[in-house]
């Protein structure tokens, strides 16, 4: 699923696009589930004639905001995709919903395994509103985010894969983070001392900065990896230091990588880096 930086990345190719400003003028829906609340009917209704003002991000949703009130929220899910292409190209079976919003061009939700989801709404701050800090943003401190963990309790990787806790993050760059903040990611959170905690913010921060760097995470080449509006891959894997290197050598250490299973999530970890907590010991 693209999280931060994929979906960072994604925004700031539509951005290069001659899309503010352009208004809607048709939308088509060829699987009508990618629409989340609304028929087919009565979203190509509200769309039509709406102009696009502004593209930004809020955790892992592309915030189209429209003219007339209105927001389009895009949540790409497992497989989705955007693609700013010609309108005489044949349509791809997997482009779920496609708006003309160009003389020649138009943009199109490519969805292979359809989990994507299109939200058109005049209350965003209803689907937007619940989601947690932005980790990137000046005001994620370290010490806001000791105040965060410490009126918490539970496993720390699950906390932070929780989107109303910290929007954006996901299993890559949470593995990635808890390798270079040495945690495990099945640390009691109250467990944690300020000092690893100032750690961890830092480790959040700069995977998720490099992971931006690089334009996102693309691994392996199947037809639902990550790929920009121009698609292209990301560059991000190959910085990837235990995510789905099992059996690898930590670049740390030498310690072989290994794979856990933590809230039903793959997980990957040093032992020698990140020991198990003796919470968690039998």
């Amino acid at each position: 699923m693209p999280e931060l930086p994929e979906v960072q990345t994604v925004v700031e190719s539509l951005n290069q696009q001659p899309l503010v400003g352009k208004s809607v003028t048709a939308a088509r829906v060829y699987w009508p589930k990618t629409i989340a609340g609304l028929t087919p009917a009565q979203f190509r209704k509200r769309i039509r004639g709406c102009s696009i003002l502004q593209i930004t991000r809020r955790g892992k949703y592309i915030v189209f905001q429209l003219s007339h009130g209105l927001t389009l929220l895009i949540h790409l899910r497992m497989t989705g995709r955007l693609i700013w292409t010609a309108r005489s190209q044949p349509r791809n079976r997997h482009e779920q919903v496609v708006l003309e919003v160009h003389e020649q061009n138009e943009l199109r939700f490519q969805d292979t395994r359809k989990f994507g989801r299109i939200f058109l709404t005049d209350t965003p701050e209803t689907i937007l509103g619940p989601l947690g800090p932005e980790p990137l943003a000046a005001d994620f401190t370290s010490q806001r985010l000791i105040g965060m963990l410490q009126a918490k309790r539970g496993r720390l990787k699950p906390l932070l894969l929780d989107q109303r806790f910290l929007a954006g993050l996901g299993n890559i760059y949470v593995d990635e983070a808890l390798w270079e903040a040495h945690l495990h990611p099945q640390q009691l959170v109250h467990r944690l001392s300020e000092k690893e905690i100032q750690v961890l913010h830092q480790a959040i921060v700069q995977v998720l900065q490099t992971g931006v760097l690089n334009r996102g995470t693309s691994l392996g080449a199947g037809q639902g990896n990550f790929h920009s509006l121009d698609h292209r891959p990301g560059r991000n894997a190959d910085q990837l230091k235990v995510f789905r290197r099992t059996g690898q050598a930590c670049p740390r250490c030498n310690t072989v990588i290994a794979r856990i299973i933590v809230a039903q999530r793959s997980t990957h970890l040093c032992p020698h880096c990140q020991p198990q907590p003796l919470c968690c010991k039998a």
